[in-house]
């Protein structure tokens, strides 16, 4: 069945549908490491690349293929990688599009460990990278180089809930030759499409909004043309981190309920940030659903939601921030997002604590900073939970 036509609901449900000879209503797992070839001729032509098929579950496989096809449909891709983490996507694109000597321009505020991996691993290879504000658009210019090779941005930003203007990213980009690269996690493809405003290289770790269930890990890669893909397949096949076909159905079958679920977790995100701006305790609360959010147009502009992530700080900073995080019940203290459980979280001493308080602080993740991941239990039930955890401060 052809989907592209069809409704981003529709495509969840039925992109990347295996025929099968048993008619099976839902992707098969093809738990198998090898598959067997009619003969030799067609062993050697798929190896060669001459033909279609599967001969090895590194290379290929149909359950994995499937989500491949049903992501790249719903980022509007060319094509897609299914990968073993969202680690080992960004870690593919790093070794697939950078090489020694090259130089690569990233959001200050980025997922700490895809910071910590380029300055810790890639820059003793050579590779140097300039970590800035991209939601101003003259840092990125100015940091420019005449070795810069791409632009890597994660908007909303993680954990500062920033966004960068893609189509002025992709300007930029396009004047000076460079590829352009969008984490797109916190979205996920139900909020943002960054191929649709020119991106080259789309991300997400899988495991967050895209699964939905905190039961898998995983990423997945999307390309807007044909060459970068075939660069960064190769990239994850010689890599070795592609994904198993169990986690593969497993996160079909929680893209299913994407749209459900992204739906009753901003509604629920809304309600939270409004309670928490009104607290007496709090100082201050970022979210794009709420009026006093300073990038609200832009968020209009290039999001279809709101979305689910907050991030918020006490007015006693880091010691009213640590009895909060330690009085919670319903809202669990644990890193991720996009589940469908709320989870609570302290940025500078969990996701970003590798990264230098002085690094922290320029990118405006502060000691009293909590993020906060809204899921889909009962709004009432997650506010009182907090009030709760608040009074004890």
């Amino acid at each position: 069945m052809k989907t592209k036509n069809l409704g981003f609901d529709s495509k969840l449900i039925h992109s990347g549908m295996i025929d099968d000879k048993y008619g099976s209503a839902t992707v098969p797992i093809y738990q198998t490491s090898t598959f067997k070839c009619k003969d030799l001729q067609q062993g050697a032509d798929m190896f060669a690349g001459n033909c279609d098929g599967y001969f090895y579950s590194r290379m290929g496989n149909p359950t994995i293929c499937s989500l491949e096809e049903l992501v790249a449909d719903l980022e509007n891709g060319y094509n897609a990688i299914a990968l073993s983490s969202g680690m080992g996507a960004v870690n593919t694109i790093y070794i697939g599009l950078l090489k020694n000597g090259d130089h690569l321009i990233s959001t200050d505020a980025v997922y700490g460990p895809s910071r910590l991996v380029m300055e810790k691993y890639y820059a003793g290879f050579g590779i140097q990278a300039d970590y800035v504000n991209t939601t101003n658009y003259e840092n990125i210019i100015n940091a420019i180089k005449p070795n810069t090779k791409a632009i890597y941005i994660e908007t909303p930003s993680n954990p500062t809930i920033d966004i960068t203007d893609l189509k002025k990213v992709v300007e930029i980009a396009k004047q000076n030759n460079l590829i352009t690269i969008v984490d797109n996690t916190f979205c996920s493809p139900y909020l943002q499409k960054p191929i649709d405003f020119g991106v080259d290289v789309v991300f997400h770790s899988v495991s967050k909004f895209i699964n939905g269930h905190a039961d898998i890990i995983g990423g997945v890669i999307v390309t807007r043309e044909k060459e970068l893909y075939k660069t960064l397949r190769e990239t994850m096949v010689n890599l070795g981190c592609n994904m198993d076909p169990h986690q593969a159905y497993l996160v079909i079958r929680g893209l299913k309920t994407l749209s459900l679920r992204m739906e009753r977790a901003q509604k629920n995100a809304l309600a939270v940030a409004e309670f928490l701006e009104q607290h007496p305790k709090v100082k201050w609360v970022k979210f794009p659903g709420l009026k006093s959010y300073n990038q609200k147009e832009l968020a209009k502009k290039q999001m279809k939601g709101s979305g689910a992530i907050m991030v918020f700080e006490l007015k006693d900073g880091f010691n009213a921030a640590k009895v909060l995080m330690n009085n919670v019940k319903l809202s669990m203290l644990a890193v991720s997002v996009g589940g469908v459980e709320t989870l609570i979280q302290h940025p500078a001493s969990m996701t970003h604590s590798k990264l230098s308080k002085e690094t922290r602080e320029k990118a405006g993740i502060t000691d009293g900073m909590v993020r906060l991941s809204v899921g889909i239990e009962s709004k009432e039930d997650i506010i009182s939970d907090l009030n709760n955890a608040l009074s004890k401060i």
